[in-house]
């Protein structure tokens, strides 16, 4: 197995990145020292995944504060700096979640602000490896064949969180009792999380895999070449219906028609019970030239508009389980998302 994953750190009063944009290419970094490049970070997905931006707004806010200090911001200026953080990706609970962790210990100082974000980190990691536990032995008691071969869609590893992985994550503690067989990794259009990333991850540990096309996803369940799928969350409603990456309900669907597991992994801050329901989830649509362009170049005719919503909402109904480091749920009539949230 390869050395852990740092994906963000606190170093110099500056949040520093390991820029995600240039993987597999290159491993660069770029530290943020103001609130214009951590926003700016965000958005390029420079930095991505829930787990990884909670730690990105606790962090953040520092940031903000130190800014604001050198530049002789007002309180208000302030808050309106801070507010830009959280507000950076609109469907990614966790983000928001990790400013208004910290936020109010902005009255004590920068030290304060930052000993909070350490500990969203800490906690977050510890938090991965109990979930990881917990939706292994899940899909061990319910698959019965050995070993395992698993879909997963986007990129939930080291690189999406502050260390080891959620869904990502279930598959390494899987791997490490040698029942993994093969990861089918989604490429994950437009922006290729999952062939450049995901599959990056999984030769870092050394875990066979095979890239495929999303398109072939579905074909690859219902063929029978896949035991269970597991993704990701940037956000599970109160009712159990979660947001991640577009194109993850086409593999939730493929999963339900195959009758195999579709497991959704997240820490419990991804559970949102001030949403009662996917149709309340803000779905952030990026640029068309995502879609319509790669690395500058045109893929497209000339003139042509693109669609690119960045998240879809996988309905409760096609959940099989839901696992958090508090637990496992399985959605179903009169089954209550609460108990693995955070706080609960």
């Amino acid at each position: 197995m390869g050395e852990e994953i740092q994906a963000i750190r606190w170093h110099d009063d500056a949040v520093v990145l390991l820029d995600q944009t240039r993987l597999p290419g290159e491993e660069v970094t770029l530290a943020c020292t103001d609130v214009d490049s951590l926003v700016d970070a965000v958005h390029r997905l420079v930095v991505r995944g829930a787990p990884a931006l909670g730690a990105v707004g606790g962090y953040g806010v520092a940031v903000a504060m130190l800014q604001g200090q050198r530049d002789g911001w007002s309180t208000d200026r302030l808050d309106a700096e801070v507010d830009r953080v959280r507000d950076a990706r609109p469907t990614a609970v966790n983000l928001a979640w990790g400013v208004d962790r910290v936020r109010p210990l902005m009255s004590q100082g920068v030290d304060a602000v930052v000993a909070e974000a350490h500990r969203i980190v800490a906690e977050d990691t510890a938090a991965n490896r109990q979930l990881s536990r917990h939706g292994a032995d899940w899909i061990l008691a319910r698959c019965a064949r050995r070993p395992l071969r698993v879909v997963t869609h986007c990129n939930t590893g080291a690189l999406a969180t502050t260390g080891w992985g959620t869904a990502f994550g279930i598959i390494r503690e899987l791997a490490q009792r040698g029942e993994v067989e093969l990861v089918y990794v989604d490429e994950t259009r437009p922006l290729l999380q999952g062939a450049r990333l995901t599959a990056w991850e999984c030769a870092q540990h050394g875990i066979p895999y095979v890239v495929q096309a999303d398109g072939a996803a579905a074909s690859t369940i219902l063929r029978g070449f896949a035991d269970f799928a597991v993704i990701g969350a940037d956000r599970i409603a109160r009712n159990g219906d979660t947001a991640n990456k577009i194109g993850s309900v086409g593999v939730a669907l493929a999963c339900a028609a195959a009758g195999i597991p579709f497991v959704v992994a997240a820490p419990s801050s991804t559970v949102d019970l001030a949403t009662p329901s996917g149709d309340d989830i803000e779905i952030e649509l990026r640029s068309g030239d995502e879609v319509t362009r790669w690395s500058g170049m045109p893929t497209t005719p000339a003139g042509a508009r693109g669609f690119n919503p960045a998240f879809d909402v996988t309905p409760a109904a096609y959940i099989s389980a839901v696992v958090t480091e508090r637990g496992v749920v399985e959605p179903g009539p009169g089954v209550t998302i609460e108990a693995i949230a955070g706080g609960a």
